[in-house]
């Protein structure tokens, strides 16, 4: 069931993609630019500001910084494995570790059913070993992710890859714990809120970012730091 509700949405979503290609300019800058193709939805919600709870959520930062970034990301994204390794370390160093802003990563598992189970082993990940381990396995399973497009459809991220992935960065001990909460789905509240918020924001693809609870459609960093700095304001 899940495989042909993620296939359907995996048809109906590609012309939505939030494509975005990430590159250094000659300033230093980490430019993004995405190319859109916005639903009705989105054209509805993109100028709203949404109310968001924020708890029980991994993030990167001091839990008091006045502005909340959020990624809503893939596992199998090839978009999310690139701006996960070039523009959140930009996000971090900029905004993130100067105290203005904390980032968020939230799911939206819609390519196959490796993104759901991913997703979930991720989440049971933050529930049994805390936010640092999870955002080792995090990177790390971005990392792995395989360069190869095909692989997008094919089911690569197995309960076995991801607890090999997972004893890259934790003991067995804690390996143990992890796949405990997995299989006995202690998860699934935690996924299940991510994919609710999905549907209430209007995201259509991945990577998309919201700011203080407004949806990003600006075309770079600095645009990205524009708002932030407004939102810090507010």
């Amino acid at each position: 069931m899940a495989n042909k509700k993620n296939t359907k949405q995996t048809k109906n979503s590609s012309s939505k993609f939030v494509f975005w290609m990430i590159g250094l300019v000659a300033v230093g800058v980490l430019a993004l630019i995405f190319l859109n193709n916005f639903s009705d939805k989105k054209e509805e919600t993109k100028t709203q500001t949404f109310d968001i709870d924020y708890s029980n959520q991994p993030f990167l930062g001091d839990e008091n910084a006045p502005v909340s970034i959020i990624e809503f990301g893939d596992y199998k994204c090839p978009m999310c494995k690139d701006f996960t390794q070039n523009a959140v370390p930009f996000i971090q160093k900029e905004l993130v570790d100067t105290g203005e802003a904390k980032f968020y990563f939230m799911n939206y598992s819609f390519i196959n059913i490796d993104s759901k189970r991913s997703a979930q082993f991720a989440e049971s990940v933050y529930q049994e070993l805390g936010n640092d381990t999870f955002w080792k396995f995090h990177e790390n399973l971005y990392k792995k992710q395989p360069n190869d497009a095909k692989a997008e459809k094919e089911d690569i991220y197995t309960e076995q890859f991801l607890i090999d992935t997972l004893k890259e960065v934790a003991s067995d001990a804690d390996v143990d714990k992890v796949v405990k909460n997995f299989k006995a789905q202690k998860s699934m509240d935690a996924w299940e809120k991510d994919m609710d918020y999905v549907k209430k924001l209007g995201v259509t693809g991945t990577p998309t970012m919201f700011v203080n609870g407004k949806m990003f459609t600006g075309q770079t960093m600095d645009d990205l730091k524009d708002m932030v700095d407004k939102a810090a304001k507010e």
